[in-house]
């Protein structure tokens, strides 16, 4: 038989993710075994796979490896690869802090969006250092079914398409990729969020992340929508030399997103450990991991 391999899952705010601690980077992770683990009927479940490497054993991440000794390796549900993951990262240092790899307090996470300082506080929340906003001049609209509307282009990292509607209903059922305009703008495709307001600085929003459909929040996702919705304001930090804190609904959760005069962001919210177990890489195939 062959050996069973750990696993841990996780969520922050509702985004869960399977977890694979492989310091020494041993596994293969083939798109179609990635999507195996993720499938909720038929594997662990979940919105991606958290692929725990060191840094200096991953070929991508290996120039990191002074700044951070961990690298983030994350996988959307459909076993593609993404750039980065806020909710990803937090449940990432949460895994670390339970395995001992770290203890609460500042460390530094490498990711393909570069490198994530995070803060692990004692009260259970994790807070991301999401790095800058950078927000492309490309106009771009999104359409679902008879209705289209202008979003902001933001990017965290990875690409979003920010949209303020009337209503969260608008956005549809999201099981497809809310198409967009012009296609050329996103040519790896593109995280689309619909927001609504709340109140002052206070805004909910719903998401599908491309390679994994609508899932239950999206941090980097809230981020974009944050700086959106800044922009829109006219709260721009780097104008008015405040930072800027807005108040984000998911429908897992919330999470607290403050953009500062230098651009940089934060993001805080929960990270939650939740089982640990074993399974046997069999059942996905007989080579996935040879």
């Amino acid at each position: 038989m062959t050996s069973a391999l750990a696993f841990l899952k996780g969520h922050g705010t509702e985004n869960d993710f399977v977890i694979l601690p492989d310091p020494d980077n041993a596994l293969d992770l083939p798109a179609h075994a990635v999507a195996r683990l993720c499938d909720r009927r038929a594997g662990l479940g979940a919105d991606g796979v958290l692929h725990v490497v060191r840094s200096a054993a991953h070929p991508e991440a290996r120039h990191l490896a002074d700044e951070a000794e961990w690298f983030m390796d994350y996988r959307n549900s459909d076993g593609s690869i993404a750039e980065m993951c806020g909710n990803g990262v937090r449940v990432f240092a949460r895994y670390l802090q339970y395995a001992g790899h770290v203890e609460p307090g500042d460390l530094a996470v490498a990711t393909r969006g570069g490198v994530k300082r995070v803060h692990l506080d004692k009260s259970g929340d994790v807070t991301v250092s999401m790095g800058r906003a950078v927000l492309p001049e490309e106009q771009v609209t999104v359409t679902v079914g008879d209705h289209s509307w202008p979003a902001r282009n933001v990017n965290m990292g990875n690409p979003h398409a920010v949209a303020f509607v009337d209503s969260l209903d608008q956005a549809g059922d999201l099981y497809a990729p809310p198409p967009f305009s012009p296609a050329g703008v996103y040519p790896d495709g593109v995280n689309v969020e619909f927001v609504v307001d709340r109140g002052p600085r206070h805004v909910a929003m719903r998401v599908h992340e491309r390679g994994s459909g609508e899932t239950r929040s999206c941090g980097t996702g809230a981020c974009a929508v944050a700086v959106a919705a800044i922009r829109r304001d006219g709260a721009d930090p780097a104008v008015t030399g405040e930072p800027a804190t807005y108040t984000v609904d998911l429908p897992g959760g919330t999470l607290v997103v403050t953009e500062h005069p230098d651009g940089a962001i934060d993001m805080t919210g929960p990270a939650v450990i939740i089982a640990a177990g074993e399974f046997d890489p069999a059942w996905l195939t007989e080579t996935v991991f040879g």
